[in-house]
């Protein structure tokens, strides 16, 4: 079977960056953050956000990922912004095909706090708020309200992140392709 990416996908405070790294650790294999991977080229995402809009952000997100693709990402973790999976169809020429290729991945994986709706919304902004680069109160709870019933619609295996990242990493594992199984 191919090594392939195992994706992970959800809202911001789900925990993918975290679970990424313990994943890689543990199945000996490398771990991308494609926020950090975009901080890296742009330095601040909030400020790149406020200098060039987010369409702009979820464009250069989308092209990020597709250029990790053409040098070869089997065999990585990979932890996704969360909105990457939010944008609209013509954000970048390549998304659709990019967005239907994860949704379909035997090796993607919804992170979410919670499967209830009222529990995630609670968990996510008291997560989010504990961040740096945090919205207000508000605006993440606006954030997560909208994109919750995306997140837990996508076919993908949902995972709730409430608990040890030792437990979400052996979930991981034991459902995932046999490259997640290492």
């Amino acid at each position: 079977m191919r090594n392939l990416a195992i994706n992970l996908i959800g809202p911001g405070g789900a925990g993918k960056s975290t679970a990424a790294l313990l994943l890689a650790e543990r199945l000996r294999i490398r771990a991308v953050d494609l926020d950090r991977l975009f901080a890296e080229r742009a330095r601040d995402i909030s400020e790149y956000i406020n200098r060039f809009g987010y369409e702009a952000y979820a464009r250069q997100n989308v092209e990020i990922y597709r250029l990790m693709l053409q040098e070869g990402i089997d065999g990585t973790v990979v932890a996704l912004s969360s909105g990457f999976m939010t944008y609209s169809q013509d954000i970048h020429p390549d998304y659709p095909r990019l967005r239907r290729d994860i949704e379909q991945s035997p090796a993607t994986f919804v992170l979410i706090p919670s499967l209830d709706r009222e529990l995630c919304v609670a968990e996510t902004v008291r997560r989010q708020l504990a961040r740096p680069f945090a919205r207000s109160r508000v605006a993440e709870e606006a954030v997560i309200r909208a994109r919750f019933p995306l997140y837990v619609g996508l076919p993908p295996r949902k995972i709730e992140t409430m608990k040890s990242l030792s437990l979400i990493a052996d979930e991981i594992c034991e459902f995932g392709p046999s490259s997640a199984t290492v």
